[in-house]
């Protein structure tokens, strides 16, 4: 089992990523409904930069987490750190 990994900013980004997915479903029923692609266009524009905008806040907020544990914790695997930062920062 995988221990539980928080940031403060998970909750924003669950609020975030809600918003993204009622308005993702909103232009679900626009593409039902025939409504012009521009219209549709803009509005899953809006959702894709809702949703990439969740992604760096995930992500920066991990960096500095592991950066401040890492500085903070002598004991720290800073190898392990490395990996990770490595590992993530694949996603921006």
């Amino acid at each position: 089992m995988t221990e539980k990994h928080t940031h403060q900013s998970h909750p924003g980004i669950v609020n975030r990523l809600k918003r993204a997915d009622g308005h993702l479903k909103s232009i679900i029923g626009m593409i039902e409904d025939g409504r012009p692609c521009v219209e549709i266009a803009q509005q899953l524009h809006a959702v894709e930069k809702a949703v990439m905008q969740a992604k760096k806040t995930l992500i920066y907020d991990h960096l500095d987490h592991c950066l401040d544990d890492t500085v903070n914790n002598p004991d720290a695997n800073s190898e392990q750190t490395i990996e990770e930062f490595k590992a993530i920062s694949r996603y921006l």
